[in-house]
């Protein structure tokens, strides 16, 4: 362990060296390596499909529009972008500040550690650097060990494309991470869950390091029934009784149709992540209670990690299975008397990723924006505000903070520094002591913006004045 505290201070070391010389501010150098990474994923993009399939059970198909064609959008819109959100933004400061100018500029961070996650172990490790990148920072990256095949592929291929003095790789697991967060970050992004999150955060916290925390958590799906799709893929259902049945026997044959009558040997549903989730999920199911409320599917084999695609229709709602994210291809089914209860059955619990609502009500849309609090809605579809980088991605409260994607990682990893420059031409004196009533009405006559305008038309002083 001491071997492994030596190369991460080295580590340390050589990239605040490589900040402070001033070469990550180089915008030629931040579209080199995001061209790298763009590269790196063309070049490698069978080996990251096996990788995937090795750990999660991916099929390749699944592995590109998840994860590598994923990046490589991300990529390209930063690289495409960059000159844009480099540019200092000009600012419309009030009268009050006549004749001074304002701007924005966006400048990195300086040296952050990125943790990913399992589920999505290629994009959720790439994605937030080419934020990071792109906003000019130095990266080190501690990819999920419950991913080894991806993380050793990360961390053999990252070195050979991208500058080696500025963005690093290191695996290993909890205790490494354990390592990394008693050093002082300049920002720490993480993807993973609440719990995790929070020893993430109590570490930033001793160095006042800003952090995102992308946590997850149950998203719900609300299915009015006069609008429902064939093809749904949700974290937990709300639906009214009513048509629960219906929604069930709409189900069955759409798995069917996505995995046969076989799922275990269609080679299109992942394996659980390791053998610790795979009996996670067996004592979940295997409940009583919980058991009593499977519809469809059930069955498991731990040598193969399978769970096969399974429906719960009205599982006890202090069950850990409701109240916990699931991590595998089970449908908790929620009826409710009317469908406009989901908004108080959302609100009782903490706040989602996402909310998903498949509806035409434009009332009940009404309730659910101005109701409800979440990361994001969506509505009459299902995750594909998460592929789209020109939207925020995030979470609130319980499941996260901070945003990203597209301009919103570069802003992610920027600090935006105002800037604001007087004149020495113009400096009233109602802004010093002594203190009159001159003064002072002059100061209140200064924070009414028409009465000011006014008063530097009289004085004459109106050239730059905003119209």
């Amino acid at each position: 362990m001491e071997a492994v505290k030596e190369t991460v201070d080295q580590s340390l070391r050589e990239m605040r060296d490589t900040f402070a010389s001033g070469r990550t501010r180089s915008v030629k150098w931040r579209k080199a390596q995001l061209g790298a990474i763009i590269e790196m994923v063309k070049d490698n993009e069978e080996k990251m499909s096996d990788v995937l399939f090795q750990d999660l059970g991916k099929h390749s198909t699944e592995a590109f529009r998840d994860e590598l064609g994923f990046v490589m959008r991300s990529a390209t819109t930063a690289l495409n972008c960059l000159d844009k959100w480099v540019v200092p933004r000009n600012s419309n400061l009030p009268l009050l500040f006549y004749p001074a100018t304002g701007k924005v500029i966006s400048e990195p961070y300086g040296t952050v550690l990125v943790l990913s996650s399992w589920n999505f172990p290629i994009s959720l490790s790439l994605d937030p650097m080419i934020g990071a990148i792109a906003a000019g920072n130095t990266v080190l990256l501690k990819a999920s060990e419950l991913s080894p095949n991806a993380s050793a592929l990360l961390a053999k291929l990252i070195p050979s494309y991208l500058d080696t003095k500025a963005i690093k790789v290191i695996e290993g697991g909890p205790d490494i991470a354990t390592i990394l967060l008693q050093h002082q970050w300049d920002k720490i992004f993480f993807t993973g869950s609440p719990k995790i999150g929070k020893i993430i955060m109590a570490a930033a916290a001793e160095h006042l390091t800003p952090v995102t925390l992308e946590l997850g958590g149950k998203c719900p799906t609300i299915i009015d029934h006069h609008s429902v799709s064939k093809d749904m893929k949700a974290y937990y259902v709300l639906v009214e009784q009513s048509f629960a049945s219906t929604l069930i026997d709409m189900f069955k044959p759409v798995i069917r149709s996505f995995f046969g009558e076989n799922p275990k040997e269609s080679g299109c549903l992942a394996k659980i992540v390791t053998k610790k989730h795979f009996q996670r999920l067996s004592r979940l199911l295997n409940d009583p209670r919980v058991k009593a409320s499977i519809v469809y599917g059930g069955s498991m084999d731990e040598e193969k990690l399978y769970v096969e695609p399974t429906i719960l229709l009205d599982p006890p709602l202090d069950s850990e299975i409701v109240n916990e994210e699931i991590f595998g291809p089970i449908l908790p089914i929620i009826t409710l008397r009317d469908i406009q209860e989901s908004i108080g059955f959302i609100k009782s619990k903490p706040k989602p990723l996402a909310i998903y609502a498949f509806t035409k009500d434009e009332n009940l849309k009404t309730r659910i924006l101005s109701e409800t609090s979440s990361g994001s809605v969506t509505f009459n579809d299902l995750m594909i505000q998460y592929m789209c980088d020109a939207l925020p991605f995030g979470g609130v409260g319980q499941s996260g903070m901070g945003r990203y994607h597209g301009k919103y990682s570069f802003e992610c990893f920027s600090h935006e520094k105002a800037i604001m420059e007087g004149s020495l031409a113009m400096d009233p004196e109602a802004r010093y002591p002594p203190w009159n009533n001159f003064k002072l009405n002059f100061i209140r006559l200064a924070f009414r913006e028409a009465y000011f305008k006014l008063v530097l038309l009289m004085l004459g002083l109106t050239k730059g004045v905003r119209k």
